[in-house]
């Protein structure tokens, strides 16, 4: 629908930086929020150098510390789940093939977003942000897979499936932050893996009408909230320690953990027809959200904007932040009226401050501060660019996700995942690199949440 967007960004790089400084958008017009989030796009783009010979198909450079400014494999699935939604509001269609062959790509050995050669480092939400991609593809009828690949729907399946398989009794339920026992991090229990998890269970129930989906979604916000992460106002705290029975709780506030959240509980108001409870429960969070993660109405990533201390990781949270809100729009309509004002001033201030680097026009993260704050990369790209196009809601109409019952053509496998084995050593044994490469990555991430930010739990 709009093929030139992509060489108009192109054209202004030629032209020079002298000629491009920060990101020109006009919120009342259609075509200025298109143009804007393609430029931020296009360079977002240049970080990813995996379709080039000799690199990774589908995975952006990393992880840390190669290079040291490189990023986790989940970040990637992540992104492709941005530009699939990019596709879906601008038209324009100039990633689409490069996303499919990435999601493709990166399917794994038993077709369940699970490759072998990253299971010395896998989390439970790292696999399940590429299920959420997978859903996403579903939802929003994005071009299938060629004949002979498992299609959108039956991924996101294997995704649910094989994580169903790993709640324990420890804490009285709830999935594991790392997907193995023996990495790092195994005996966290947070609230983004499992919020990934309901997320992915409560759009599942919605586009099949499977009750066994919405089943498992009513269980796992129960836990949430018993085990004390989620509180009785829904503020949403990280997570916990099994060996003390995940009473520990680290008080950090992440925006993407509340946005994952709300975003299942919209889906979950939707499959119940407006249900009382989970209108509750939307409310809370959506109420939560806003008044801690949009303070003067601009998206702000309380845990670590304030010293610009976040990891690579954080940058990108605010993206998922903004499209999950925008998503819950479209489950929840009465939201919008609540939701549509703090995405169009978030926009302004993203779209003000992108005024970093060579071009001019890199986007940093703090975009309360009015200026560009010299942080780059694909997180802080791939949020601008979010939080600008969702800014078409306002403006024209787009198209809700879809289910079996309304257009819905992805094909599923309600038994995917199920050959994937239980121990991925089974596929490759873990060599001491690989050993000592996953407990750099989790011991880094470890100590940001339980040191860097240790102070604020209570």
């Amino acid at each position: 629908m709009f093929p030139t967007l992509v060489s108009r960004a192109a054209m202004a790089v030629l032209l020079g930086s002298s000629l491009v400084s920060a990101i020109d958008l006009d919120l009342t017009d259609a075509t200025s929020i298109k143009n804007a989030a393609a430029t931020i796009a296009y360079d977002m783009m240049k970080y990813y150098n995996g379709n080039q010979t000799g690199n990774t198909i589908g995975v952006l450079p990393g992880p840390p510390p190669n290079p040291v400014w490189g990023y986790y494999w989940w970040e990637s699935g992540a992104m492709w789940g941005t530009l699939i939604d990019y596709w879906h509001y601008t038209g324009d269609t100039s990633y689409n093939d490069v996303t499919q062959k990435a999601i493709i790509a990166q399917q794994g050995e038993h077709q369940d977003l699970n490759p072998a050669n990253w299971s010395q480092s896998m989390g439970n939400d790292d696999q399940a942000f590429w299920g959420m991609t997978a859903m996403l593809a579903a939802e929003l009828k994005f071009e299938d897979p060629p004949a002979g690949q498992p299609g959108w729907l039956a991924l996101a399946q294997a995704v649910f499936n094989v994580q169903t398989g790993k709640f324990d009794d420890e804490c009285n339920g709830g999935l594991h932050w790392q997907a193995y026992q023996y990495l790092t991090g195994y005996d966290y229990k947070n609230s983004i893996a499992n919020g990934c998890y309901f997320n992915i269970a409560a759009r599942l129930a919605r586009y099949t009408g499977n009750q066994t989906y919405a089943d498992h979604a009513v269980s796992t916000f129960d836990w949430i909230q018993n085990v004390g992460y989620m509180t009785a106002d829904y503020t949403v705290y990280d997570g916990g320690h099994t060996e003390y029975n995940c009473t520990d709780i680290n008080h950090i506030e992440f925006s993407y953990n509340s946005a994952v959240w709300l975003l299942g509980a919209a889906n979950m108001y939707n499959y119940t027809n407006g249900s009382t409870i989970w209108k509750e429960r939307v409310d809370g969070l959506l109420n939560q959200t806003i008044n801690t993660f949009f303070p003067g109405g601009i998206a702000y990533e309380v845990a670590c904007e304030p010293k610009l201390s976040c990891t690579p990781d954080m940058f990108s949270f605010k993206a998922y932040l903004t499209r999950w809100m925008a998503s819950t729009t479209m489950m929840a309509p009465y939201t919008f009226d609540t939701i549509m004002p703090v995405l169009k001033t978030s926009a302004v201030a993203a779209a003000k401050q992108c005024t970093g680097g060579d071009s001019g026009r890199a986007c940093g993260l703090s975009w309360s501060k009015g200026v560009f704050d010299g942080t780059m990369g694909v997180g802080q790209q791939m949020a601008a660019m979010s939080v600008i196009f969702t800014n078409l809601l306002s403006l024209q109409s787009v198209g809700s996700p879809i289910t079996n019952a309304t257009g819905g053509t992805s094909v599923g496998n309600v038994n995917a995942g199920s050959q994937a084995p239980a121990n991925p050593n089974a596929i490759k044994p873990a060599t001491s690199g690989d050993k000592a490469g996953a407990g750099f990555v989790t011991a880094l991430v470890l100590v940001s949440v339980t040191g860097m930010f240790g102070w604020m739990s209570i």
